[in-house]
């Protein structure tokens, strides 16, 4: 294959040698991303005999499904962008979907692929402009927002920086109790995040990983780290426990259940995790391709239906595999900055993604206030859209507000998005706007309104 006219490398003012630099630094940019994911998704299965056998295929599935995504995006799509099991996305796949709304791991993959091929399929027939249309663009602010400020809660509490407490909900370790290994995880995770913070604003690549590393090493004289967990081995972990364990039965209520309460639920699980993967992506692609300009005249991005499809077909196949919602990721950036402009960028990150399966004897090693940091900082992030929310304006401030509040306090990614769906065309229709509202969002406050009223929450 003839590299430079295959990619467009020399048309795009780029080099060979730019373009693998550019994807070596997306690569450790995002390379947390193997260790932080078996850790969410492992959560449910915490104290379980099969525990480290799942993270183990948790981990095997982050590897290969980013690295199939990422190579469809550069192969396929020719666009230097890079894709993984999202954060926030995992976090609604483990908090919300599996421990707050009760279902199991395997229906909440079927609910992934489930969005993954409806991501396909209005990519394919040109329904996503409607969808886009549909969403107020403050709300899609307002989501991305509200996921940065439920992750840091989560990271939080897994560091145990915020307890429970029964007479405020929550409050903050009681640091005078050293000798409690909960408060000495919370300052092994409070020294990560700053050691994140400083080497993010000295500009170091990879900051984040980094980051997680020196913490585990600094957990050790703390009694945090497990040394044990340590164990260099050339077997590869097995992708048995979440290889293609999909329940269709149970999430779409043909065991017998309440079918209808049910159905209710599951369409807002996959709803939720199609809008959220879909303006996250589009986030991701717009922001990041306008920032090294190669957008076109018209503010569009060349090749955005083939960088959808990407991102689509690899979240169906990151379900077969065993991981929550595969999209594509905002650390992008740092290989563009590097001078990436091309699909050979991605295709670099993606072989790398395939070598740091060889990285999985760390998983052990890697305690849970070593990576929370990674989520506080993600979510610090995250909440950086805030700022274009026109709270000024009540019946966009008010959706928005309740999108991103009732994330964190209601523990759930959905009822945010679902909140804030509500609110709007409510909203709008009281202040003589109705007009504003795309027919699509109307349909689903209405859906939305019946799941709350009629479905056990």
């Amino acid at each position: 294959m003839n590299l430079d006219k295959y990619f467009g490398i020399s048309e795009s003012k780029s080099t060979v040698r730019t373009e693998i630099i550019a994807g070596i630094t997306t690569f450790i940019t995002m390379a947390y991303i193997i260790f932080v994911n078996p850790s969410i998704l492992g959560v449910p299965f915490e104290g379980k005999p099969d525990a480290e056998a799942i993270k183990g295929s948790i981990f095997m599935a982050t590897c290969i499904s980013a690295a199939i995504g990422t190579l469809i995006m550069g192969l396929y799509a020719r666009l230097p962008f890079a894709q993984a099991p999202g954060m926030g996305l995992n976090a609604f796949f483990t908090y919300t979907i599996i421990l707050g709304m009760g279902y199991t791991f395997n229906q909440a993959l079927a609910a992934v692929f489930i969005s993954g091929i409806i991501f396909i399929l209005i990519t394919i027939f040109g329904l996503r402009e409607q969808i886009v249309k549909a969403i107020p663009a403050n709300i899609k602010y307002a989501i991305t927002a509200g996921i940065g400020l439920f992750i840091a809660l989560i990271g939080m509490a897994n560091a145990k920086i915020i307890v429970a407490n029964p007479a405020t909900l929550v409050q903050l370790i009681d640091f005078s109790k050293f000798n409690s290994p909960d408060v000495r995880s919370a300052v092994v995770a409070l020294i990560g995040m700053l050691i994140i913070g400083i080497l993010m604003l000295l500009k170091v690549r990879g900051a984040i990983l980094i980051g997680i590393i020196i913490s585990s090493i600094i957990a050790i004289p703390f009694g945090i780290t497990n040394l044990a967990g340590l164990k260099w081995s050339f077997t590869l972990p097995s992708m048995a426990p979440t290889f293609w364990k999909f329940d269709f039965n149970g999430l779409l209520g043909l065991n017998g259940q309440n079918i209808w309460g049910v159905l209710f639920n599951s369409f807002t699980v996959i709803i939720a995790f199609f809008l959220v993967d879909m303006f996250d992506t589009l986030g991701t692609l717009l922001g990041t391709a306008r920032k090294a300009n190669m957008l076109d005249a018209e503010g569009n991005l060349p090749r955005m239906k083939k960088a959808m499809m990407a991102d689509a077909v690899a979240t169906a196949v990151g379900a077969c595999l065993g991981t929550s919602t595969v999209t594509t990721y905002i650390e992008s950036a740092a290989g563009i900055s590097e001078g990436g402009k091309t699909g050979l960028t991605s295709v670099v990150t993606g072989i790398l993604f395939i070598v740091a399966i060889f990285f999985a004897p760390l998983l052990g090693f890697i305690p849970s206030a070593a990576t929370a940091p990674a989520l506080i900082v993600v979510g610090v992030l995250m909440m950086s859209s805030i700022k274009y929310v026109e709270f000024e304006d009540i019946s966009e401030g008010i959706p928005a507000f309740l999108t991103i509040t009732l994330m964190p306090f209601a523990y759930s990614i959905a009822t945010g998005i679902a909140a804030g769906l509500i609110a709007y065309p409510v909203l709008k229709i009281c202040s003589g706007k109705a007009k504003e509202v795309h027919p699509i969002a109307y349909v689903l406050a209405i859906l939305f309104i019946l799941r709350f009223a009629i479905v056990p929450h």
